[in-house]
């Protein structure tokens, strides 16, 4: 024997405002992410100045700057994005042989507190 049990116009209301807060929480824009490119003791550092130029697009000196910031700081900011945009290249640096994750950037687009930012950020120098 089956049982069938229409819903009331409370359940309804119920259903559309859980999905409707569930839809929202979707598709909420969750950027700006950081690639973070990570210091190794395996690849030189040309050929990280390489990889920045070539995958990126880099100018030399763009890329030497981020490849100094990884050999003496430990680490480097080298692209923002989309989560989906920066795991995309993070997937491509490994690819690469270098170490790379992914982080959600903190304090907005100002936050880098001296780290370099990725394509599509200011390029002149703050005094």
């Amino acid at each position: 024997m089956t049982i069938s049990v229409a819903p009331g116009p409370d359940t309804q209301e119920g259903i559309r405002t859980g999905t409707a807060e569930s839809t929202d929480s979707l598709t909420a824009p969750d950027i700006p992410w950081n690639l973070v490119i990570w210091n190794d003791p395996v690849n030189l550092m040309s050929y990280v100045s390489y990889v920045f130029q070539s995958y990126f697009g880099y100018s030399e000196s763009k890329a030497n700057k981020l490849m100094m910031e990884v050999h003496k700081k430990g680490r480097s900011i080298v692209a923002s994005g989309s989560k989906e945009q920066v795991e995309r290249h993070a997937v491509a640096m490994h690819g690469f042989g270098l170490w790379a994750t992914v982080e959600k950037a903190s304090g907005g687009h100002s936050g880098n507190s001296g780290k370099s930012g990725g394509p599509g950020q200011g390029k002149g120098k703050r005094g």
